[in-house]
């Protein structure tokens, strides 16, 4: 059932606890009335019954999210409660391996409790779902929001957890990492989609999404679109004769640099939480026109947390948060960027890291140029051959080139631990730096930076268009990152970014042109000579550096304790460049009024689908994830000491048929053995080989 937001009663309640929230004796200070912060739009109530459907799994159960892909009754018109239902289903799988034999229904996953226990049946959690925008007015933010309050909340014992989507995901992109570990505990989990979740806009009919994920046209949908692309009609019309079945992103194309507010959001969504909790908590007032505050951040606990994206997240909103709404922080393999510092220094094994803590489309854009080397087969290596004969690149052969690719990322920061998983990062590199590149300079979608664009595209790299079924079920379908990156500039036209053809070198080099002019806009200078750009491009280099310096993290976390959990082998966001570079910053700028912990998982990668791909070589990084908010918990809760900094040694598996244990995934140790103790002393950071 869905609703407006109404005011819930005081059932269960005492009458004394009445008494008291209404503090009607004279010798009572008033007391504080629940304000709806004037961000938010309307909001809207769906209570689920955890029967036929509910909060987690959307009534699919631990069977149905490990199962085909939900059908729709009418494909071309899915309703809201199914987009919902694909929308978990796709973002629960997306961020867990959900194969049985990597731990899903043993370690994690919808029928393991709160405390560890395996259960029989399907994990439904029953409860309500808050949503609305986050907006100033003009209807171009349109930050979803969502609280989901579990029918086992206790507001006698309150706990919220942020669930800010990881990578570019929409409002449930959360819902299987810090989501899951909420609702089992009783916690109400305040999401947020970073003004940067799913929001396709299609010019060739002028289609959107709405908030639940229905399609409508750009005009009818006004105000109330999750984004479409600030374009007059004219250059609308323009765009879409000129560049057919190309399309328009939020994340890239909202011109808002939205990940400078991810601290902002994540913030709002614990607001969110506050009001919506005290609504339906609270009593009403002696007028009866609106309720007296029951929760705040004196009686709740509240932990920021999430995975990469949503991590970062929830590190810069406790770094902003000047009110005092988080207790701490559980992050997972953030995506953060620490703020250009010498104050710190990091050290593996007694061997000083070179040049830590880079921004993301600073590395983001180097890997691009080398990780489609690496992944390149005999025959078709184009980019490998490019490379070389530009001077970016040694190796007599194949084997030589690709020795050289990986030795020159070893050198800029990854470890050795990601040689095996280059590769497999290439395609995801080249979607960053193309996205990331739009987002940091504010561009919109008909600058066309570098000669890219985006568009879904054919077995031959043609565009092609998104069929009327894709578009209904795009809210549900995509990660938020839409179609695939199209090489305008391309010798004989425009091709998905794998069949370009680069002018410089009229080879099959997949697009390497675009991608050295990417890297320029990173550094300021030609990739190539070195030199300083000029003209356009130093003017667009311009506004990428200015749009990559409003997200840089200060690494001051104002002493709040804080648990941060990566893996080793993380080849999309490098150690050495975010979680142990923000441990440098922030021993710098916190000294010893730091509570920051830092956990180091060996075979943990950012993808934990791996897994079960990759059994003899990585591990899943989720159980930490649980293990490190389970430890915030009982630190916030009941005074248990933080665990020390430390490295995670784990065990991989001989195949994807054995069946994963604690014996693979040890626990976070009290104390740690000296190899395994990552120690801060000043601001040097020594992580043990």
């Amino acid at each position: 059932m869905q609703m407006t937001i109404t005011r819930a009663g005081t059932t269960g309640m005492s009458l004394c606890t009445l008494l008291a929230l209404a503090a009607c004796g004279s010798n009572h200070a008033p007391e504080e009335l629940n304000q709806m912060p004037g961000y938010l739009g309307t909001i809207t109530r769906a209570d689920y019954d955890g029967k036929t459907n509910d909060l987690l799994t959307a009534g699919l159960g631990k069977t149905g999210l490990a199962g085909a892909t939900p059908a729709y009754a009418n494909t071309e018109q899915p309703t809201p409660l199914e987009l919902r239902r694909n929308a978990i289903y796709a973002n629960y799988r997306a961020v867990l391996d959900i194969a049985a034999n990597s731990g899903y229904g043993t370690l994690y996953g919808p029928n393991v409790d709160a405390s560890g226990n395996v259960g029989t049946g399907e994990g439904l959690v029953a409860g309500s779902e808050y949503i609305a925008y986050a907006d100033d007015g003009t209807g171009r933010k349109n930050v979803t929001l969502m609280v989901q309050v579990p029918a086992s909340f206790d507001p006698d014992r309150a706990c919220i957890v942020t669930g800010t989507s990881s990578g570019s995901r929409g409002i449930y992109g959360a819902i299987g990492s810090s989501g899951e570990w909420g609702l089992k505990k009783g916690c109400a989990v305040a999401y947020a989609d970073k003004g940067s979740g799913t929001g396709l806009y299609v010019f060739e009919d002028d289609s959107v999404n709405l908030q639940n994920g229905v399609r409508a046209g750009r005009v009818a949908a006004g105000k109330n679109a999750l984004f479409a692309p600030d374009l007059s009609d004219a250059d609308r019309l323009a765009w879409g004769g000129a560049k057919p079945n190309r399309i328009a992103f939020k994340h890239a194309h909202s011109q808002q640099n939205p990940e400078k507010d991810w601290g902002k959001v994540t913030l709002q969504a614990v607001e969110m939480a506050y009001y919506v909790l005290n609504e339906r908590y609270g009593v009403l007032a002696r007028d009866g026109s609106s309720r007296i505050v029951r929760l705040t951040p004196k009686n709740t606990i509240t932990i920021a947390s999430s995975i990469s994206n949503g991590a970062g997240s929830a590190l810069l909103a406790a770094e902003q948060d000047t009110q005092g709404l988080i207790s701490g922080v559980a992050a997972s393999e953030p995506q953060v960027q620490p703020a250009a510092s010498s104050a710190y220094s990091v050290r593996q094994g007694g061997v000083v890291v070179n040049a830590p803590g880079r921004a993301l489309f600073d590395y983001a854009t180097y890997a691009a140029l080398y990780q489609p080397c690496i992944a390149s087969v005999a025959g078709n290596a184009g980019r490998c051959t490019a490379l070389v004969a530009k001077g970016l690149l040694n190796g007599a052969d194949l084997a030589a080139q690709q020795a050289d690719a990986k030795q020159r990322l070893r050198a800029y920061g990854w470890l050795v631990d990601s040689d095996p998983l280059q590769a497999a990062h290439a395609g995801t590199n080249i979607l960053v730096a193309v996205t990331y590149a739009y987002a940091y300079g504010k561009f919109s979608v008909t600058d066309k930076v570098c000669g890219f664009t985006f568009a879904q595209t054919d077995g031959g790299g043609n565009p092609i268009a998104f069929t009327s079924a894709q578009k209904a079920a795009s809210f549900a379908a995509q990660n938020g990152i839409l179609g695939s990156v199209v090489y305008e500039n391309s010798v004989g036209g425009a091709k998905g970014y794998t069949a370009g053809v680069s002018p410089s070198t009229s080879l099959a080099d997949q697009s390497l042109d675009g991608f050295l002019c990417l890297r320029s806009l990173a550094t300021g200078r030609d990739a190539i000579s070195g030199a300083n750009l000029e003209g356009t491009l130093a003017g667009q280099s311009v506004r990428v550096r200015a749009g990559m310096a409003e997200v840089a993290a200060s690494g001051k976390l104002n002493g709040k304790p804080a648990i941060i959990v990566h893996g080793r082998s993380d080849t999309l966001i490098p150690v050495n460049h975010a979680s142990r570079a923000y441990l440098g910053l922030n021993a710098a700028v916190e000294g010893s009024n730091s509570k920051l912990r830092y956990i180091e998982v060996t075979h943990a990668n950012h993808f934990d689908s791996f897994s079960s791909a990759l059994p003899t070589l990585i591990v899943p990084l989720h159980v930490y994830l649980n293990r490190a908010l389970d430890a915030m918990y009982a630190h916030l809760s009941a005074k248990q000491a933080l665990p020390p900094s430390q490295v995670v040694r784990t065990v991989t598996r001989a195949d994807a048929s054995t069946l994963i244990t604690t014996v693979n995934v040890p626990a976070i140790a009290s104390t740690p053995a000296a190899g395994n103790a990552i120690s801060v002393t000043g601001t040097v950071v020594d992580v043990p080989d």
